[in-house]
């Protein structure tokens, strides 16, 4: 397991345990949001690839456009996620600051992540294997 102060080991080790009460509770495995947990992992140790050459100002637009895109879609999940649902929302509450600096993360936070990482991936470390 990666370390504990890492914000990502901290939010794959509550994944882990949340996705084993899912599991427990319903009796059978969820391949499905193993995945996306596994997904997840991958996604938040990204680390932005040095650019070869100097981005104009009309390619950040672009980018930054990309990126304001991915976030809105974030906030209208975890918003809809929270207004359908009372117990979404407390957990939601309630692990923030598990969950925050993660997606939050800068280039050279992520950098740290994947250094903890070099031998596995998170949900290798942090995800039991069934």
């Amino acid at each position: 397991m990666a370390e504990e102060g890492k914000p990502d080991a901290q939010l794959f080790q509550l994944l882990s345990t949340l996705l084993q009460q899912v599991e427990s509770l319903s009796n059978q495995e969820e391949a499905e949001l193993r995945a996306k947990i596994e997904a997840l992992g991958l996604e938040v140790t990204k680390v932005p690839q040095k650019p070869s050459k100097h981005l104009d100002e009309m390619e950040i637009a672009a980018e930054l456009d990309k990126l304001s895109t991915k976030l809105d879609d974030v906030d209208k999940m975890i918003s809809s996620a929270m207004a359908a649902d009372p117990q979404v929302r407390s957990l939601l509450s309630s692990t923030a600051d598990v969950w925050m600096p993660v997606i939050t993360a800068n280039a050279d936070e992520r950098r740290s992540f994947a250094g903890t990482n070099d031998e596995s991936s998170p949900e290798q470390q942090d995800l039991p294997s069934h």
